[in-house]
């Protein structure tokens, strides 16, 4: 019997609101929205929540901080980019975080393909430079992190380090690492050292020439990965109904906002991932049902992720097992407004995935984190 899939959300710490490229009805990123996602979440069932990164977001590790302590089972997916501090402190850090969350934090090492952004926080290497460092900092990261110690001199990094933290993880050897790339010199980063891959919503045929590519880059250094697949879900009780919701997300959306998100990706981004995402759509209003179901008009105007699932149910539900089948563990959805979204994939969804949610509804004892860990593995 095939295995359910692990079903994360989305925090969304740039704002939220119902419309695309619209400010209309919007929702800034508060810390009281965010808590209501979070616990939202908790208590649907959702194993965990992504925190992007960024200079228009919330900083996730704060956020993460904050919401530790008024969440119990929720796992937080915290992004971690290497170059902006150093990977002795980052390990640090991931220790202390993880403890405040009693192993409940997961890593995202994101390394970033717009130079504009990443100049803001000082980092000016060139797209393959980038994860050179970022393989340069993981090699460095993982060993501090699991005790180990490290003489390490590279190009970006020289280190010397005993490898002992005074507050190491509670998950063991280090919190599992996710990341995302789709261009060879990303690859080879994944195949190094991530746990887990992810891959933005392209046509299941394609995202199995990329974990494809990825298992080659794992073997290459004798290990295996894990596949993860983030993208949007627009999940209503009919198909019509969730083909309007979609209509109408980027009903605001003007044809001068797509000509501005045409512009600033051919001048800034230097992400294979989204060159690979803008090409599923080509900025075109009249072609965005690109697969059975998988709807790119998120990309019309959102960075990154710029995809969707739209349809009832029992649809939405086969189109994932279609990833599933290609290889496909983890999915990391969203939804807008996100709030109200939560509730919907979880009690439209769920039941058809067979998630289970009575986990979820178990009553939580406090904090006492080893009573609670007996509850969630119930």
């Amino acid at each position: 019997m095939t295995s359910p899939l692990r079903m994360f959300w989305f925090l969304p710490t740039s704002g939220d609101g119902p419309y695309l490229g619209s400010q209309e009805q919007w929702r800034p990123a508060e810390i009281g929205y965010m808590q209501q996602i979070a616990q939202a979440a908790d208590r649907l069932g959702f194993e965990g929540v992504l925190l992007p990164t960024g200079p228009s977001c919330l900083d996730g590790w704060t956020l993460a901080s904050v919401l530790a302590p008024l969440t119990q089972r929720l796992k937080f997916l915290v992004a971690l980019r290497p170059g902006i501090i150093a990977p002795g402190y980052a390990a640090r850090q991931a220790g202390a975080l993880d403890r405040a969350l009693d192993g409940r934090l997961l890593l995202n090492i994101v390394t970033g393909g717009n130079p504009g952004e990443l100049q803001q926080d000082g980092l000016w290497l060139d797209h393959d430079a980038r994860y050179t460092q970022t393989d340069e900092f993981l090699t460095v990261w993982r060993a501090i992190a699991s005790g180990e110690p490290i003489d390490f001199e590279g190009r970006h990094y020289r280190v010397r380090s005993p490898g002992r933290l005074a507050f190491p993880p509670v998950t063991k050897p280090h919190p599992p690492l996710y990341f995302g790339g789709s261009s060879p010199s990303g690859l080879e980063v994944a195949g190094r050292h991530a746990d887990h891959y992810l891959t933005w919503g392209e046509p299941p045929a394609l995202v199995a020439e990329k974990f494809a590519a990825a298992k080659v880059a794992a073997a290459a250094h004798g290990r295996t990965l894990r596949f993860g697949l983030r993208i949007h879900l627009i999940v209503r009780e009919t198909e019509a109904e969730a083909w309007e919701a979609a209509d109408r997300l980027i009903s605001r959306v003007t044809d001068d906002a797509i000509a501005a998100a045409r512009e600033r990706r051919s001048r800034v981004s230097e992400s294979e991932g989204q060159r690979r995402m803008t090409a599923l759509h080509g900025f075109r209003r009249d072609a965005l049902e690109i697969a059975p179901n998988l709807w790119a008009g998120v990309g019309l105007i959102r960075d990154g992720a710029g995809t969707a699932l739209v349809g009832d149910p029992a649809t939405v539900a086969a189109r994932l097992r279609e990833y599933q089948a290609v290889g496909v563990e983890t999915v990391i959805a969203s939804g807008y407004p996100h709030l109200e979204e939560a509730y919907r994939t979880a009690e439209l969804l769920f039941p058809e995935l067979g998630v289970d949610r009575v986990r979820a509804e178990t009553p939580l004892v406090g904090r006492d984190f080893a009573a609670n860990r007996a509850v969630a593995a119930s």
